[in-house]
C-alpha cells in the first residue's frame, strides 16, 4: 500500500480530524512521507481541513 492510501485509511479509521503527527504515529510512516502524501491528497482535493492543522477525508 502506498503512503497516500495509508494516510487516507488512518484518517477514515480515526473518524475525526487528525494531525499529520498523529497520522505518522498511528501509521508507522515517517513524518516527511506523511507530509508528502498529504500534499498530494490536498492537490487532488481528497482531504479537507475543518480546523487548522487537522485533516479529514473529503466526504
Amino acid at each position: 500500500m502506498d503512503a497516500k492510501a495509508t494516510v487516507l485509511e488512518v484518517m477514515k479509521k480515526e473518524g475525526a480530524p487528525i494531525s499529520a503527527g498523529q497520522i505518522a504515529e498511528k501509521s508507522g510512516l515517517d513524518r516527511k512521507e506523511v507530509d508528502k502524501a498529504m500534499k498530494q491528497l490536498k492537490a487532488e482535493e481528497s482531504i479537507v481541513s475543518p480546523k487548522r492543522c487537522y485533516w479529514s477525508p473529503k466526504e
